[in-house]
């Protein structure tokens, strides 16, 4: 017997119509390439969005045509997200920090028709154009006052052509089933993969995220998200403020401690989205400068760990709570938030820091298993270390057009990390499998060990990798970026780390660099340091 309820479909152009109609107050502010500060409502965003749409059956989309971005968080960009959508097309947003090469492959790929720039990427654009060549034309964001010399051709002018649509446009009902958004991960091994997302993952992926235990929004909220919506959607977010009708403040291209801080102190956000380098620069700005955030409660950090030292000093410096949020591309992105809870509030506060370095528990739709290398399930107990596998309505089931399925296991979504998970489902992210160090037979844990290093006041930035052992086949080597004009020695960072890790942990060596490489979506790229420094122990000589 089947429940006798309505079957209306999850689509994103139903988001906007709740938004329009329950939020058409609710503020967007940007930062614009333009270099000023942009105002609107969400009514005007929705009027927007439709005109957009009116702009692309003008050009002739059809639904299921790829339309790309490469653009920073701003207002045109909110108003792609749900306008290319909601007509019926797939909005497929590129991360302008790929290499020209990813950048090539990823539009050929897509086979994007048309793509919407911002002025500050239009030169990534002319590098490339006579290799993207089954792209029909570029739409430039910006109003014919700002429009660039440039050498692409057929190139339009984003607010010229919304001015010649009309306002009245009605969104199509389709399946809910059919593909919204697309996002490509970052290709650190090989060509990057593309994520399909679905109109109903999405939707269902917005509602999971806002609640309390997830993201906390509310129409009572005003959040930055600086995590960019060219990659995995902003986590969502543009989405959930539709839903609930937070206030959002985009920073466009001012991602730097000065202009964040510009934006908090004008804007007022009680909540901050990002990845951990950006809120050391925001940290180190306010430490500069002697100021507090005192409007901000909750920052939230996905993308990489947060260490130790930015919880301590979020929390001590600025009465502001991290939450750590754990997720991937190929999970849209949200998978675990680690969200102030009871038992959070029962804890000593030193207690309490080192619950929060762990990624959280499952928001309701993720199911979670540790699995190890017989693909034998282990148990929850805080110890045992495994492969972490996922399911949901909101996780990939396959890449686009592509035919390696070795992610894919049994209905489950093979991550690539290696975790814990403890008897109260707290997962703990120990390394990805391939940067776990094998030394003894014993398992060192790179991002443990990077977190405790990089608490030394000295330090910018840290990266441990495996290097090749005669005795111990691998063993840890630390590669440390000094803060500037500091002399710290490598005693001095072993006298550092000294209480704050095991013995045998220790790093065989420390390397002190000039600047550390990092992946288009800011994570630390040890592939190549690996190549480079694999043989440094064996070929150290004794003094």
């Amino acid at each position: 017997m089947q429940g006798l309820m309505m079957d209306r479909p999850l689509l994103i152009s139903s988001l906007l119509e709740h938004a329009e109609s329950t939020h058409p107050n609710s503020e967007i502010v940007s930062r614009r390439c333009e270099g000023d500060i942009h105002r609107y409502q969400m009514r005007d965003a929705a009027r927007r969005s439709r005109q957009l749409a009116n702009v692309l059956r003008s050009l002739d989309i059809q639904p299921g045509d790829r339309i790309a971005t490469l653009a920073w968080n701003g207002y045109r960009h909110f108003e792609l997200y749900f306008g290319v959508s909601g007509y019926g097309a797939v909005l497929h947003t590129i991360n302008p920090r790929l290499f020209a090469e990813q950048l090539v492959y990823i539009i050929n790929h897509a086979e994007d028709r048309y793509i919407f720039v911002d002025l500050t990427f239009v030169p990534l654009l002319e590098a490339i154009q006579d290799k993207i060549n089954a792209v029909e034309g570029i739409i430039v964001m910006c109003d014919a006052d700002h429009m660039p010399e440039t050498s692409l051709t057929n190139v339009h002018c984003y607010e010229t052509l919304l001015a010649q649509q009309s306002d009245d446009f009605s969104w199509p009902q389709f399946d809910e089933r059919s593909a919204a958004s697309m996002c490509y991960t970052s290709g650190t091994t090989g060509n990057p993969k593309g994520v399909l997302y679905s109109h109903r993952s999405t939707v269902i992926h917005a509602m999971g995220s806002i609640g309390e235990e997830a993201l906390g929004l509310a129409s009572t909220s005003c959040f930055l998200p600086v995590v960019p919506m060219f990659h995995v959607n902003a986590w969502g977010t543009p989405y959930s403020a539709a839903i609930t009708g937070a206030k959002q403040v985009f920073p466009g291209p001012g991602m730097d401690g000065a202009s964040l801080w510009e934006l908090i102190d004008t804007e007022q956000p009680d909540l901050l989205l990002g990845v951990p380098t950006v809120w050391l620069m925001l940290l180190n700005h306010m430490d500069a400068i002697g100021k507090t955030l005192e409007s901000v409660q909750n920052v939230v950090v996905g993308g990489a760990a947060a260490p130790y030292s930015m919880i301590k000093a979020f929390q001590e410096k600025h009465d502001a709570f991290l939450i750590h949020a754990w997720g991937m591309t190929e999970m849209s992105p949200i998978g675990t938030v680690n969200s102030y809870n009871a038992v959070m509030a029962s804890l000593p506060l030193e207690q309490r820091y080192q619950l929060q370095l762990k990624q959280g528990r499952p928001i309701y739709g993720v199911e979670m298993k540790i699995i190890d290398d017989k693909g034998e399930s282990l148990p929850h107990d805080g110890v045992a270390f495994g492969r972490l596998l996922v399911r949901g309505p909101w996780i990939v089931s396959s890449y686009y057009k592509h035919d390696d399925n070795s992610s894919f296991i049994d209905g489950w979504f093979d991550t690539g990390d290696v975790a814990t998970i403890d008897e109260n489902n707290y997962l703990n992210i120990v390394d990805r499998s391939k940067d776990v160090i094998k030394s003894g037979g014993e398992w060192i844990s790179s991002i443990d060990l990077e977190n405790a290093a990089v608490g030394h006041p000295d330090l910018v930035e840290c990266c441990v990798i495996g290097a090749r052992h005669e005795k111990w086949d691998e063993r840890p080597l630390l590669l440390a970026v000094r803060k500037e004009g500091s002399w710290v020695s490598e005693d001095d960072i072993r006298q550092f780390l000294s209480d704050k890790i095991a013995k045998w942990w220790m790093p065989d060596a420390i390397v002190f660099v000039d600047e550390l490489p990092h992946t288009a979506t800011g994570k630390l790229l040890k592939i190549n340091l690996r190549k480079q420094y694999e043989n440094y122990l064996l070929e150290q000589t004794p003094a």
